[in-house]
């Protein structure tokens, strides 16, 4: 009886002073990026640095002549440097050292620690990387070949690599960007924070693909009206003119207008004039209509 009860305080005693150490100088190390008390040596320039973040910024930025420029390679980092005893030691959570938790959530895949766990990370082995957002909450579309939440499961529209490439707008590389990222209605990527710039800036229009990015039903209907209320003079009331779909990839044939062209096949002026065959009525090919400019 004696001895369960000595077991039993030593398992609390055990308890407590795992719980200290996962607690001691929580939240006061780290950088802007993360929260966490250790700090990486890279392995492609053997330096120290807080996270890859700040090891990209600074080796990988215009003031750095080209040749030199670099970003960190994540899943080749062995060793990390305690932020509390400044031991040098292989990747752990725990330090060698002092025992002190360098990070309440840790991956030992891709090196990575964080101390914020309000931001519900999680490790995807399709992806290869470690997300935000709570794992229940996301699933990997294999041909986009990233993490979506659950609630587009059934509803995007897929595109080979979606993340992996630039965002269009500010050419930051999406895949592992640490920015909000939204899907746009016709399946390519961007920064949200970069879509609603484009907003300020009245554009509306997938920068890839010329697509609607939301519902603009209610501009086309001003159109409509914007158009009927200035009537083409004689000289061009019968003039017709062939137009490109940006939304439904239509070609089809209409009456020309100095406003807009409304494509007949699904209602969107998101249009631009072509050339079709030997119509000697188009006008100068290739010249994109500018949706809200009329307003």
């Amino acid at each position: 009886m004696e001895m369960g009860f000595q077991e039993n305080e030593q398992n609390q005693e055990f308890g407590s002073q795992v719980a200290n150490l996962m607690e001691i100088g929580s939240g006061h190390y780290g950088c802007s990026h993360y929260r966490r008390r250790c700090k990486i040596r890279a392995p492609c320039c053997d330096e120290v640095f807080d996270c890859r973040h700040c090891h990209n910024e600074a080796k990988d930025s215009l003031q750095i002549e080209q040749m030199h420029r670099h970003e960190l390679p994540r899943h080749e980092v062995s060793k990390v440097v305690c932020s509390l005893c400044e031991t040098e030691q292989d990747v752990q959570q725990n330090c060698s050292n002092c025992g002190v938790c360098m990070g309440k959530y840790f991956c030992s895949k891709c090196k990575f620690f964080d101390d914020d766990l309000s931001k519900k990370q999680y490790h995807c082995d399709e992806c290869g990387i470690c997300r935000t957002g709570g794992e229940e909450n996301f699933f990997h579309c294999k041909r986009c070949r990233c993490c979506y939440s659950k609630v587009m499961e059934d509803k995007h529209r897929c595109v080979e690599g979606a993340m992996h490439h630039n965002c269009p707008v500010c050419f930051e590389y999406l895949f592992d960007s640490t920015r909000d990222i939204t899907v746009l209605r016709c399946g390519h990527t961007m920064h949200l924070e970069c879509t609603k710039d484009m907003g300020l800036h009245n554009r509306y229009t997938c920068p890839v693909c010329s697509k609607s990015i939301c519902d603009m039903s209610n501009l086309w209907k001003k159109l409509d009206e914007e158009v009927a209320a200035y009537p083409m003079p004689k000289l061009y009331e019968n003039k017709m003119v062939w137009i490109l779909c940006n939304d439904c990839s239509s070609n089809t044939n209409v009456r020309f207008h100095f406003i807009a062209h409304k494509c007949s096949s699904c209602g969107s002026y998101n249009t631009k004039q072509t050339q079709r065959g030997s119509d000697s009525h188009s006008c100068s090919s290739g010249v994109s209509q500018v949706v809200g400019s009329t307003g």
